[in-house]
């Protein structure tokens, strides 16, 4: 799932287990001590400026100082410093094609059934590309992410501050870093859009009367077994279970809502393979992501 770099665009950037990998090369990458910069908390790593400029834009300062006063909202670099450092040339999709994997797919294909053909019926969406999706995101709803999406977004929209941009270029490992130009028009650009995704969330969990807080998801703020960035959750989510409510921890609401999002963006029945891998590369703007997702389906169908 989730994007306003093009608010549609940005949804889906890496399966999320798939991070674990790079998650054991970042504990490299973070001298200010991993979860957050200890030093930095001494210069200027709240979130007053942010706060200001969300109420400007019309939340309610007592609830969002409400929320930024929770000791558990941070300014997190770890996850955001990916970002950074990602090669997406290097994931591993291959393990997704394994007879493992495509075994577990087949059971997920069975136990949720009755959810996957009433999603295909209403949305004209194959089921075995709905599975496929959940499998390549969250390993069929088994890895959701363990940041707290406040914070990654909260951190990234705060780095339209120099002095924060100043903190992760600083957490970034010398042999790993870009050029210091070229941080800055990447952090320019990923600070707008996070933003955007930030109201997005506070938003959502307004209407849904959940707490921002307690959310969990991957390093770019992606959340749920289908991994929805929070702008795609208000527009495309869809309640599946019928319970009236949104929850993208559920796989009824899951299921729905990929189906929903691929029919968004223009998939039908019988379309062609080449009509389906553009569609698909909407979900996440990867060539080796989309080629993955239309072989799990092949052989999902054997």
């Amino acid at each position: 799932m989730g994007k306003n770099i093009n608010t549609h665009n940005c949804r889906l950037l890496i399966p999320r287990f798939l991070m674990i990998t790079i998650m054991t090369i970042t504990l490299f990458i973070a001298p200010f001590d991993g979860v957050y910069c200890k030093k930095a908390l001494a210069e200027d790593t709240d979130f007053n400026d942010l706060k200001n400029r969300l109420a400007k834009d019309g939340f309610d300062i007592q609830t969002i100082n409400s929320i930024y006063d929770k000791p558990s909202v941070l300014f997190e670099t770890k996850g955001v410093s990916l970002f950074f450092v990602h090669s997406e040339g290097k994931l591993d999709y291959d393990q997704f094609l394994s007879k493992k994997s495509i075994n577990s797919a087949k059971q997920y294909l069975k136990s949720h059934a009755g959810d996957l053909e009433n999603a295909q019926k209403i949305y004209g969406v194959d089921k075995t590309i709905i599975t496929a999706i959940i499998l390549v995101e969250t390993r069929l709803g088994t890895y959701i992410g363990n940041r707290k999406v406040i914070n990654t977004l909260s951190t990234m929209a705060a780095l339209s501050d120099p002095a924060k941009r100043e903190i992760l270029w600083r957490s970034l490992p010398d042999d790993r870093k870009m050029e210091k130009s070229a941080f800055e028009k990447k952090a320019d650009k990923k600070s707008a859009w996070a933003y955007e995704e930030l109201k997005a969330l506070l938003r959502f969990t307004s209407k849904e009367g959940v707490d921002p807080v307690s959310i969990k998801g991957s390093y770019a703020g992606a959340m749920g077994i289908s991994q929805f960035m929070p702008s795609n959750v208000l527009t495309l989510a869809k309640d599946g279970n019928g319970d009236g409510k949104i929850d993208l921890f559920t796989h009824a609401d899951a299921i729905h809502s990929i189906a929903n999002y691929l029919k968004n963006y223009g998939w039908e029945p019988s379309i062609n393979r080449q009509k389906a891998h553009k569609v698909l590369y909407q979900y996440n703007h990867s060539n080796f992501y989309v080629d993955t997702l239309l072989k799990i389906s092949d052989r999902l169908k054997d």
